[in-house]
Formats: C-alpha cells, sequence, structure tokens
C-alpha cells in the first residue's frame, strides 16, 4: 500500500483530542504546508479538536503567520508543552495562551528533545538537574504558562541524597516532521535542510507510542535510490508521505522559491568568507570585542540569540575562527553562524559537522561546552537572569537552561538599558546621547531563567559583559570590574540599576582598543584554552 496521499488524506488521520508532536524551528524545517491543510481542516469541520501539543521548537517565520498561529483557534487546543515562543512568530498563538484557555507548561528544548528520546526508547522518562532552582522547577511554578496550568508534567525526586527532575516520557499520537526527499518506501534524506531539528526523535517516539508519523517533503524518488548516508529516518517509521514541491530550504520570507536551496547552509558546499565585511565601530563591535577577550585557543563555544550571534564576525575580522569552534542549539559544530550576516539563527555557512539535536544537548549537559555566550533579558541582585518571560509576553527559555547547566564558563551579553537607547564611539571613548527607557539590571527578575546561586555552587565563572560595564558574578551578586572609557560610574551605570551596586574595589577601565578601529591583534594574542 502506498504511503504517499494527500495533504488532505494525511491531516485526516489526526483524531480528536490526540497528543500531536511538531518540530521545526523558525523558518528551519517548518511542516508549513501540513500545518496549512490541518488549520483549513479545523476551521471547516471543526476537527481535529482538543489537541495537546508537543513543541520542542518554535516553528513559523517573522511574519507572523503559519507556524502555531496554525493552532490560534477556540477550541483546537487542550494543552501545550513546549520550550519555545515568540510574540513575532506566534502572536496569534499566544494570544489564546494569555486567555488561560489552554494549559501550557515549558521546559527547556533539551529536555523536551530528551524526553522524546526516552519515548522512542521505552525508558520511564528523564531524569537530570537541569532546571533545577529555575522556574520550571516544581518548587518554582513547574514551567506554567497561565493559571490554568496546575498540573505541571514534572516532579522533584530524590536519588542518593540528591535533587532531580523528573519528566515522565511522553506518548506521541500523531507525528509532523519535515524531510527534503522521501522514496516510495518512506525513506526520509534531508539533504537540502540545514539540520535535522528533533525529527528524528520525534518520528522513534511518535512510533514508540504506537502513533502515526506524518512527513511533508520537497520530492519522492524511487524505491532504493536514496543514497543510505544521507537518509536519517527509515522507511518502517513513516505512515504518511505528502509531497510539497514548492517546499523552500527556509521559509519564503527568507528563502525565495526561484533561487532553490543553499548548498552552503545545508552543509553541501563551503562559502569564501573574504567579502563579508567587519562590523563597524559601535557600541556593540566594542561589546563583542570584549566578549571576544574571554576566548581561548581551542575552545568549544556556545552562541545563544542576541548580541552574541555576531561574535563569529569579530573573530573572523580578526583571524581567529579557525582557532575556535563555535557552535549552536540546533547541531551546528564550527564555521559561521548564518545569524552573523543577518540570516537565520539555525543554520550556519562552513560547519564541520551539523549533529543531531540530541546529540548536541547531550554534549552540552555533559559540560562539553568551554564557553557560552548569551543575551541579557533582566538581571537582579543575586545575578539571577531572565529571558523567559516579560510581563505577559512568554518567550520561554529555548536551550538557554541546558546551556548553563555545566558549562564551565557563562557570558552574558547586552546592553546595560534598552528601549530608545543611542550612544556614539567618540576618539575611543563611549557617549551616551540618549538613555534607554527600560533598564535591564532590575531589584528582581520576573522568573529564573539561570539561578546564579546554583552556577556558584556548581563553580561556573560568570561574567556579565555591556555596552558600557563588565560584571563578574561574586559572592551575593553582579560586582562591577570593568568600565568603558568616557563612562561616568554614576551617572552611567550606578543610577541605572536597579539595586545596591557592588563595585569592585579593583575596578578598571575597559581598554581603549575595544572602542578604536585597529584591530585587536587576537592573531597574536590568543591566549591557549585547555583543548590547544
Amino acid at each position: 500500500m502506498s504511503k504517499i496521499m494527500s495533504a488532505t488524506d494525511a491531516i485526516a488521520l489526526i483524531p480528536d483530542g490526540c497528543t500531536l508532536g511538531v518540530t521545526g524551528t523558525g523558518p528551519a524545517l517548518e511542516p508549513d504546508f501540513l500545518l496549512a491543510t490541518l488549520e483549513q481542516r479545523f476551521l471547516t469541520e471543526g476537527r481535529p479538536g482538543a489537541l495537546s501539543l508537543f513543541l520542542p521548537m518554535l516553528p513559523g517565520d517573522r511574519k507572523g503567520e503559519g507556524g502555531l498561529n496554525s493552532f490560534a483557534h477556540k477550541g483546537m487546543m487542550r494543552q501545550v508543552m513546549g520550550a519555545s515562543f515568540s510574540r513575532a512568530r506566534h502572536p496569534a498563538f499566544l494570544d489564546i495562551m494569555e486567555t488561560g484557555e489552554v494549559e501550557g507548561y515549558i521546559t527547556g528544548m533539551g529536555t523536551m528533545i530528551q524526553i522524546l528520546t526516552a519515548t522512542g526508547s521505552g525508558k520511564p522518562g528523564v531524569v537530570t538537574k537541569v532546571g533545577l532552582g529555575t522556574f520550571i522547577d516544581p518548587r518554582h511554578g513547574g514551567g506554567a504558562m497561565n493559571a490554568a496550568s496546575v498540573s505541571p508534567p514534572v516532579r522533584l525526586i530524590e536519588i542518593e541524597g540528591e535533587e532531580m527532575l523528573f519528566y515522565p516520557a511522553q506518548k506521541i499520537d500523531v507525528a509532523l516532521i519535515r524531510g527534503t526527499t522521501a522514496d516510495e518506501n518512506g525513506y526520509v534524506s534531508f539533504e537540502e535542510e540545514t539540520n535535522t531539528l528533533g525529527a528524528v526523535e520525534m518520528a522513534l517516539a511518535c512510533k514508540a507510542s504506537g502513533g502515526t508519523v506524518i512527513v511533508q517533503v520537497k520530492r519522492v524518488a524511487r524505491a532504493g535510490s536514496l543514497d543510505p548516508r544521507t537518509v536519517r529516518i527509515p522507511g518502517p517509521l513513516i505512515d504518511a508521505i505528502v509531497v510539497h514541491p514548492a517546499q523552500t530550504q527556509l521559509s519564503p520570507m527568507m528563502a525565495d522559491p526561484a533561487h532553490g536551496w543553499n548548498p552552503f547552509l545545508a552543509g553541501a558546499l563551503k562559502r569564501p568568507l573574504d567579502d563579508i565585511p567587519p562590523l563597524p565601530l559601535s557600541a556593540e563591535k566594542a561589546l563583542l570585542r570584549r566578549a571576544a577577550l574571554e576566548l581561548r585557543e581551542g575552545d568549544v563555544i556556545n552562541l545563544g540569540a542576541g548580541v552574541a550571534t555576531r561574535l563569529p564576525i569579530v573573530a573572523l575580522e580578526e583571524g581567529i575562527l579557525d582557532r575556535v569552534t563555535f557552535t549552536n542549539e540546533h547541531g551546528i559544530f564550527g564555521g559561521l553562524m548564518a545569524t552573523a550576516v543577518g540570516g537565520s539563527f539555525v543554520p550556519a555557512f562552513n560547519a564541520d559537522a551539523i549533529m543531531d539535536s540530541v546529540f548536541q544537548f547531550n554534549f552540552y549537559d555533559g559540560g562539553g561546552l568551554d564557553v557560552t555566550f548569551l543575551g541579557i533579558g533582566q538581571v537582579d541582585g543575586s545575578g539571577n537572569l531572565n529571558v523567559s518571560r516579560f510581563g505577559a509576553e512568554v518567550n520561554g527559555p529555548g536551550g538557554f537552561i541546558n546551556i548553563t547547566s555545566k558549562t564551565r564558563r557563562i557570558v552574558f551579553c547586552g546592553t546595560l538599558t534598552s528601549g530608545g537607547l543611542r550612544s556614539r564611539i567618540d576618539e575611543g571613548r563611549l557617549r551616551i546621547e540618549q538613555e534607554g527607557r527600560f533598564g535591564k539590571f532590575v531589584p528582581r527578575v520576573e522568573e529564573v531563567t539561570f539561578n546564579a546561586a546554583e552556577a556558584r555552587a556548581r563553580g561556573q565563572e560568570v561574567l556579565y559583559i555591556t555596552d558600557r560595564a563588565v560584571f563578574r558574578l561574586g559572592d551575593t551578586g553582579p560586582e562591577l570590574i570593568e568600565i568603558a572609557p568616557g563612562i561616568d560610574l554614576d551617572r552611567d551605570i550606578r543610577s541605572r540599576v536597579g539595586f545596591e551596586l557592588a563595585v569592585s574595589p579593583r575596578l578598571s577601565v575597559m581598554a581603549e582598543a575595544l572602542f578604536r578601529e585597529p584591530l585587536l591583534g587576537l592573531a597574536s594574542s590568543l591566549p591557549k584554552g585547555d583543548r590547544a
């Protein structure tokens, strides 16, 4: 019996009240045709309804259409479990979640992928220390998104005297995934995709649950004609194949279908990098240069969302890009993150390896990283960080909690204030022309995505690098250790911090070279790391 069918017939396989798993993140690997067909069926037939969604990532581009917005209809959802959400990508979806009509729970992206792996291998669940002391700890809300969310899918347990979090395995009734090519027997390859993004783990979990796996692909090939080395999901795991010839490598918003797929982003070719210009001199570049001083030869580095994604441009300019290894949570090892040149956060140019999601997070959870550079949302007087909730806006942590759980050196990067901030560099000195309306260093974070006390107990080294100052995590909270040339301590820092500012007795001025045009000379001065 052929597995190839129309999108309408495939979506008809989804029953009311089931648990539906969906993969893809941002513009990458989104099963957009399937989601659009699913939404249309609900609008015309009122089915399938009362769905429980399992969402390790956040499919949907920044147009604010499609993606998770496909589920933003009264009665379509009963419960949601996810790791990342975005007002820019999912406005209608988040509007529904804010009403409290749908239960919603958040946990780390890596933990969600590991839950799928546990389900797929018949294990009872995931036992982990990742998330202890943060908002996903059941003592601090269990990741509840709203007042209706009173049954968190996580329990605090103790094993040999140590606290752990336990997540039960999650049954997946139907999985919506995407690849590039399927042969007639359902073997799926990903040759034009930027990553696999949990599709393998989702398919395994669904089949182990006795469920139905539906894959969207660009084309169908003759049975047995695929290179087995490119096949990531074997045919016995696939129940339905839906062909969408107009499928783009990234969403149509970011990839013109007329241009075809980009082999540089799929790892098929290496892109010349000599046409990438250096960043113009600015407060942001000075911040990134200061962050680059934390690099060591041989470092394996994670880059999170935000300003830090442009750190590889500084490394390229300084001639050290090939002396460190940048990674992201989506499986990239090496190369230049596409975000650095205005692209998607998911892929990279010239990656050395593109790994499955479960490998990447196991590597992170196991302490494989030397250093991570992450964004700043809110910082409080204890050094805790929030990047996951701002008022009614629920973003979730993505991979943030997994990344910070075992990484030896953590560097948070961002401006001290936001909302209209304007500054300039004048003769090696930083001038604040207009202060931001919102301070990021606040009396109390809205929720704890990073627990500073837990980090101290683990012996992690933590820096907070801003546009005008550098803080380190001390015994009780952030301590000011460096100030930018041209910045007044009281006017530009103390008055903008929402807690009593601790100042190091060895407070120093940041190197003026950070604020001038010439290179820093890292090619000849990069310190040796543990791996060098």
